[in-house]
């Protein structure tokens, strides 16, 4: 028996060898394990840095290139409200231009007027203020006469018109 536990007290001294390597390699694990978690948080902040630099730059060449489109759109809206108020005035001056008679024209027209005029008194004077009228049920022609002016004609049929 002896010799049994000598084998038992060889067994539980390299199983306490093992237990303390053990624990020294679980301790250096542990120690690795922080250091680890250092360099890999390093790292992390590292590639996150440059991701965020990358990130910022391209949203530097957005922004610039957004800000050409700006100008590029007011420069063609200013351009669309210069020809669109450049028709607004033109459609007119146009529609003036052809629809109101030249200076020659209005200088006929006014000839023209005077002449009409001057007719239209000589036809006052020459019984153009005749009163005339549809009279009965047949619609026959008729005229206003003076009643107080004399009769003309050889039967005194003739009479003279009212206003002459």
């Amino acid at each position: 028996m002896q010799d049994e536990a000598m084998k038992f007290g060889l067994l539980l001294e390299s199983a306490q060898v093992h237990q303390r390597s053990l624990e020294e390699h679980l301790a250096s694990l542990k120690s690795h394990t922080r250091d680890l978690d250092g360099v890999v948080r390093d790292e992390i902040r590292r590639t996150l840095l440059e991701e965020l630099q990358l990130l910022h730059a391209e949203t530097g060449r957005a922004v610039v290139a957004l800000q050409t489109m700006g100008r590029a759109a007011s420069v063609r809206a200013t351009l669309w409200a210069f020809v669109l108020a450049t028709l607004v005035a033109a459609i007119p001056a146009a529609a003036l231009w052809w629809l109101t008679p030249s200076a020659a024209e209005v200088s006929a027209l006014r000839a023209q007027r005077n002449e009409l005029a001057r007719n239209l008194a000589e036809l006052g004077r020459q019984g153009a203020r005749i009163e005339w009228r549809r009279c009965g049920d047949s619609g026959r022609l008729c005229l206003r006469v003076d009643r107080s002016a004399p009769t003309f004609g050889p039967n005194a049929d003739f009479y003279v018109a009212k206003g002459y």
